[in-house]
């Protein structure tokens, strides 16, 4: 992806899913766990567009449709989305390389903006580790060691050198992961089960839809997020940035 569209992905497809609806209503949670899905699946921000509108265009076609109703979720653009991603590397291989431009592209966000970023994420996961200091020693540790690590790459930011924002992207992913096993490992059952219970009635309606494979990574994205957001611990993936 080109690298404002790499770091806008989310907000680019939450606004256009805005548009198509006619209405600027409040992403759900499944609706953020779906784009993680594809981000992490690496799917294309054009792809993701293209179903969005197949996705809209059938709906357009159903019974739903004539009897009124608004599709709600991107739950139902999930397949579209997937045919779209499969024809976009069909085409991509077909393509031949493509002719490499000398030109650099322009950094998307500034140093300043990146030192902020960090600095607050490790501040906010500070102020987590406090919470938990007493009834969950061990993870408030956990999260002590997430907030230096955050500390330590900043000084990253002050090399002349061009950034490496992927290599950056890729050692924040690797601590957002670490520190959700944590989390995971640490929440009480009932947190958990509330989590499982809330997750099941949304993916209620789609589940028919989806594969296996779909369904586990989809669960797990969305258990990451909510207790991430229960745990009051900050996404720390550029993405977020925004």
């Amino acid at each position: 992806m080109e690298s404002f569209n790499y770091f806008n992905y989310f907000t680019e497809i939450e606004e256009y899913f805005w548009r198509k609806r006619g209405a600027h209503l409040l992403v759900s949670p499944l609706d953020w766990a779906i784009v993680e899905t594809w981000q992490k699946a690496g799917i294309p921000l054009p792809a993701v567009l293209k179903g969005i509108d197949r996705a809209f265009e059938s709906w357009a076609r159903s019974r739903r449709a004539a009897n009124g109703r608004q599709l709600k979720s991107l739950a139902y653009c999930v397949g579209a989305v997937l045919d779209a991603a499969a024809e976009a590397q069909e085409a991509a291989v077909g393509s031949g390389p493509q002719p490499d431009s000398s030109k650099p592209n322009a950094e998307p966000f500034s140093r300043d903006e990146l030192r902020k970023y960090l600095e607050r994420n490790s501040a906010r996961i500070r102020a987590a580790a406090e919470k938990q200091r007493v009834p969950r020693a061990a993870l408030a540790a956990r999260l002590e060691e997430t907030a230096n690590r955050l500390n330590e790459i900043v000084p990253l930011l002050d090399s002349p050198a061009a950034l490496d924002l992927e290599d950056l992207e890729r050692r924040l992913t690797v601590l957002e992961e670490k520190l959700a096993a944590a989390l995971s490992a640490d929440a009480d059952e009932d947190s958990l089960v509330a989590i499982r219970r809330e997750m099941d009635r949304a993916l209620a309606p789609y589940r028919r839809k989806m594969s296996a494979d779909q369904l586990a990574q989809l669960e797990r994205q969305y258990i990451q997020k909510r207790l991430l957001e229960h745990f009051q611990v900050p996404r720390l993936s550029l993405f977020y940035l925004t």
